[in-house]
């Protein structure tokens, strides 16, 4: 919410500051473009609220659409974010080229949720993060999960939550079809650390991708009814916690250095 506001302030000096050099009274409308499901209608959303809760404005809050899944935005909406001088924001459907023709490309769009998952497929998208993961040190930063839980069994684990002083530690309910929750996700760092540390081979083989899966059985706590149907759930499961950011931040793209 900081980060909004800061930019909010930003936004609301510079216009201050082109009308100054135009001495124009009319309002500023800025657009957001940009390809999809990356966050403007979010974006949008939060400038929105603080722009109006900053201006005391009474009255129902406007909001764009926002969604998981690429492509929900399909109409231009107008959003008020600063009074004074007036500025509006626009959000927009996400846009694409019309053709990608590079496999590269597209499966880096899917990976990061700019395209669905469709044209990939989720098995194929998951194994890529695999292999970003297991050619970086993220996975590093998850070794004192493993030294920890020698210490203590599955059945055993709690998650503690601090409401108030009055009330202190509390048991958490556990729901094993939540992969969100934190013991399922220390689960999976944990076990993904296991399984990269202890292979005895490169780390660009596809056979520790294919123990990752066999290992995340356990950690998502998917039942093995059906192989197929098992990767398959696993796959969107490990998608979605690398998109929200619970298995780490990564760059698909090197950083060009500057001449």
């Amino acid at each position: 919410m900081v980060y909004f506001s800061q930019l909010l302030n930003f936004l609301q000096a510079r216009v201050r500051e082109l009308k100054k050099v135009d001495h124009s009274s009319h309002t500023t409308t800025i657009l957001l473009v940009g390809i999809p499901n990356v966050g403007k209608s979010a974006l949008a959303n939060s400038l929105h609220r603080i722009g109006r809760i900053s201006a005391a404005e009474k009255g129902k809050l406007k909001h764009a659409t926002v969604s998981p899944q690429p492509g929900e935005t399909k109409n231009i909406t107008g959003l008020k974010i600063a009074s004074h001088p007036n500025i509006y924001v626009l959000d927009t459907p996400g846009v694409l080229p019309p053709h990608i023709l590079d496999d590269e490309v597209c499966t880096k769009l899917a990976l990061t949720g700019t395209i669905q998952d469709c044209f990939a497929g989720e098995n194929e998208l998951a194994q890529c993060f695999l292999s970003i993961l297991n050619r970086s040190d993220e996975y590093k930063k998850w070794a004192q999960l493993s030294n920890s839980e020698n210490e203590r069994s599955f059945a055993d684990r709690n998650i503690k939550c601090s409401t108030s002083s009055e009330m202190g530690m509390k048991r958490k309910r556990q729901y094993p079809t939540d992969h969100t929750q934190d013991f399922i996700v220390h689960d999976v760092r944990r076990t993904l650390f296991e399984v990269i540390s202890s292979f005895d081979g490169n780390v660009e083989d596809e056979r520790l991708i294919e123990e990752e899966f066999k290992a995340m059985h356990a950690a998502f706590q998917v039942p093995l009814e059906s192989e197929h149907y098992a990767q398959n759930k696993i796959a969107a499961k490990l998608l979605n916690l690398f998109r929200t950011g619970r298995l780490g931040h990564y760059i698909l793209d090197s950083i060009p250095r500057k001449l």
